[in-house]
């Protein structure tokens, strides 16, 4: 008769659960509601590991911003709705802050140091690496999937 040693039981349950569609399920960020209407609307849409999806909109040349490098960007971010909710889009007045450094939400700190320079994304942030349970009332309501249109304009350590 075969006999298998208890760490080998449990690494074959661990091994079956996480081929387990409803594991796979439990790691997308957004909501259900949410990811079927991102799919439908931007399905060349590319997606990070941590979750927020991006459609490049126009490439950008040369190297990406790195922690504490001060960025300069133009912005229109919108709920799924289409609502917008807060932009910054004069050229001469850009949006300029530093990477890493808690200035915006975490899923802006993660996908600006995916763009090069010149770079324009629309970006899909779950609502964990945004605004999460407490949202950001009365505009962002709680656990609010955010479409952000980023162009990345400048970086640099000042």
């Amino acid at each position: 008769m075969l006999t298998v040693k208890p760490v080998l039981k449990i690494a074959i349950v661990l091994a079956a659960a996480m081929l387990s569609p409803a594991l796979h399920a439990q790691r997308e960020k957004l909501p259900p509601d949410d990811l079927a209407y991102v799919e439908k609307t931007w399905p060349e849409a590319k997606k990070t590991m941590t979750g927020i999806r991006y459609v490049v909109v126009k490439e950008g040349q040369g190297d990406m911003p790195k922690p504490g490098d001060k960025v300069s960007v133009l912005y229109i971010g919108r709920l799924l709705d289409g609502k917008i909710f807060d932009q910054a889009q004069d050229p001469a007045q850009p949006f300029t802050f530093r990477v890493r450094r808690e200035a915006v939400i975490e899923g802006w700190d993660q996908i600006l140091q995916l763009m090069k320079r010149g770079e324009k994304r629309i970006v899909i942030i779950p609502p964990e690496l945004a605004y999460g349970t407490r949202g950001q009332p009365p505009k962002i309501g709680r656990n609010a999937t955010l479409v952000f249109e980023i162009e990345l304009l400048s970086f640099g350590k000042e």
